[in-house]
């Protein structure tokens, strides 16, 4: 049987930022047009602040360069995609 994407426990991760380390959950991660994206939130579950973030750096890079998605279309068309595929959640901007 295969695992439900909700039923999956959403990985930790710490990005360092100017303020220092900051800690999100990643919820769900997607591949458009070449470009890597994932949705993060400040909680595991429930109701929850989150981002949507770009992987920004080269391609031949060994680390990911995450930054927040900000033109207005490119964000309606990631979170549709998140949502459609999270099912029962509704990002809200």
């Amino acid at each position: 049987m295969e695992e439900n994407k909700q039923d999956k426990k959403p990985e930790k991760i710490v990005f360092e930022t100017d303020d220092g380390p900051s800690e999100w959950y990643v919820i769900d991660e997607t591949r458009i047009n070449g470009c890597n994206y994932i949705l993060v939130a400040d909680a595991p579950e429930g109701d929850a602040e989150c981002l949507i973030l770009k992987d920004t750096a080269p391609a031949e890079s060994k680390e990911s360069v995450y930054e927040e998605v900000e033109d207005d279309d490119e964000l309606d068309i990631v979170a549709g995609m998140f949502e459609e595929a999270l099912g029962d959640t509704e990002i809200v901007g």
